[in-house]
């Protein structure tokens, strides 16, 4: 069979490349990636890494909680505060942090010098957060919360699920928020499953009255939250697998019709 004559074309390729090869400043160099030759490129081996147990416990759960069907009283606490209005809600309730051991000590011994000098002790009362399930729960019962703040990662979320429907029923402003270390932060605790304010301040009244209406709005009043399911998501596989039926289930019925 007759050769294809080389055009222009080929020739002027053929000489560049003749003259890459030629060209002593950059002389091409393998890598030999062989074991105590060159240094392995890096790789993403987060697969195979060995993690933690509560690691892995908490994405199973995560993924989980994806899947099934989630009930409405339990859904409703992944419906926490955004970030514009936590901010608000943790600024306000941070002047309202009651006193640490240091401050405590410290009130005591000015305390126990002013009783020596037959002067009258300061015994005013300070207004500050309680914190406690059951203290919590007996404020809210007795209507002296004005607030009810509940992490939204409580476990068991058993010790928690029935103070939304509580705190409704006693027309008390509540809010799910992020979460149980934060809420721990404010009244010097490591975690904390819920927190309550009893009393305000003249100066923080309108900040305060502006607060328990969006509040209210957004969660003693929203009804959704107790009908709307959790879950239910499927995973990309089962995904896909859906999208195939369902398009094989549309090119019988274009046959059909065509029929």
């Amino acid at each position: 069979m007759p050769k294809a004559p080389k055009t222009n074309k080929s020739k002027k390729i053929s000489k560049k490349i003749a003259d890459r090869k030629k060209n002593p400043l950059f002389v091409k160099e393998a890598k030999n990636f062989r074991i105590g030759n060159d240094v392995q490129p890096k790789r993403d081996l987060s697969r195979y890494v060995r993690w933690p147990r509560y690691i892995l416990l908490h994405r199973q759960k995560k993924i989980l909680l994806q899947r099934i069907k989630v009930p409405a009283a339990i859904h409703q606490f992944s419906k926490t505060l955004d970030k514009n209005q936590s901010s608000k809600v943790y600024s306000l309730l941070k002047k309202y942090s009651p006193e640490t051991k240091t401050e405590k000590k410290q009130r005591l011994i000015k305390a126990a010098e002013q009783k020596t000098q037959n002067q009258k002790p300061d015994t005013k009362k300070v207004n500050v957060l309680k914190f406690g399930l059951n203290h919590v729960t007996t404020l809210v019962e007795t209507k002296k919360a004005k607030l009810v703040l509940i992490a939204y990662d409580v476990d068991p979320i058993e010790l928690v699920v029935w103070l939304p429907q509580l705190c409704r029923r006693q027309e008390v402003p509540f809010a799910f928020v992020k979460n149980k270390a934060r809420l721990g932060s404010l009244v010097h605790q490591k975690t904390a499953t819920c927190v309550a304010l009893t009393e305000i301040r003249k100066e923080d009244q309108a900040e305060f009255d502006n607060l328990a209406r969006d509040l209210r709005q957004h969660y003693n009043e929203n009804h959704e939250l107790l009908r709307t399911i959790g879950g239910g998501q499927v995973g990309i596989k089962s995904r896909h697998q859906q999208e195939a039926l369902k398009k094989a289930l549309e090119l019988e019925e274009l046959k059909k019709t065509s029929q």
